[in-house]
């Protein structure tokens, strides 16, 4: 059995990632930062469904939890054939708003804690794995209103782009998955219940809707697939048609 590493699993698209994963015949392995209950009944699922999957705690902003995980992992199997990368905080604030502890751990979680568990697993991950880092619609899209978050996804992209070339001639692939404005915990504070504010995020897609979880799940299962053999260093947008 294959096994996969996503990353802030115990709730939103990560959630719907690693069900999805499980579905497609993955042991998972559901990484979670402080929500046990949550993580552990993505397990429950993932094993009622007759699949196999076990929770592993690590706040990827603290790098002595970092590297807990990539040891947990290198316990666990000796192959990690897909990490999702995933895990990611943002703040929704303009220039003139964000203080530098916000701005540090924003870049913290989103940046230096995937470039770190990803070289840490990277000796795991055999030729014809699969790497997929969670971006944002908001890289190729102008979003002052959450510049240092928007900046974090800037950089993951670019170090997809790098990794891909590097660990390409291994029949490794590694890609950008990009949503758009999804209908997931994250948003529920100001998209559920609001007409007006659902009215406005639709808008911003030329699908006029919101997303879906299990839509951006389907298209991570598509880069983790063996049909995305020949896409790399590439990013699926998500978006919906955000902003077009």
């Amino acid at each position: 059995m294959k096994t996969a590493l996503v990353t802030g699993a115990s709730r939103g698209i990560g959630r719907a990632i690693a069900l999805r994963l499980a579905r497609d015949g993955f042991r998972v392995a559901v990484n979670y930062a402080a929500d046990e209950t949550s993580a552990k009944e993505v397990v429950g699922l993932i094993e009622e469904g007759g699949g196999a999957a076990f929770a592993v705690q690590a706040d990827l902003g603290v790098p002595e939890d970092v590297h807990r995980l990539a040891e947990r992992l290198r316990n666990a199997t000796p192959v990690l054939d897909v990490l999702v990368n995933n895990a990611g905080i943002g703040t929704s604030k303009p220039i003139m708003e964000v203080s530098e502890e916000a701005y540090d751990r924003v870049f913290a979680v989103n940046v230096k804690g995937l470039f770190f568990l990803t070289r840490q697993v990277l000796p795991l991950i055999p030729d014809g794995g699969r790497i997929v880092n969670i971006t944002s619609g908001v890289t190729r899209i102008a979003f002052p209103e959450a510049i240092a978050y928007s900046m974090t996804k800037g950089a993951v992209q670019v170090f997809t782009l790098a990794l891909a070339k590097e660990l390409g001639p291994r029949g490794i692939t590694v890609n950008n998955v990009a949503p758009g404005i999804i209908d997931t915990d994250v948003n529920a504070s100001w998209l559920r219940g609001n007409p007006e504010a659902q009215a406005y995020a639709a808008s911003r897609h030329a699908v006029n809707r919101i997303g879906h979880v299990d839509e951006i799940a389907a298209v991570v299962a598509f880069a983790a697939s063996r049909e995305a053999g020949f896409v790399t260093g590439t990013t699926l947008d998500a978006t919906g048609g955000g902003n077009l």
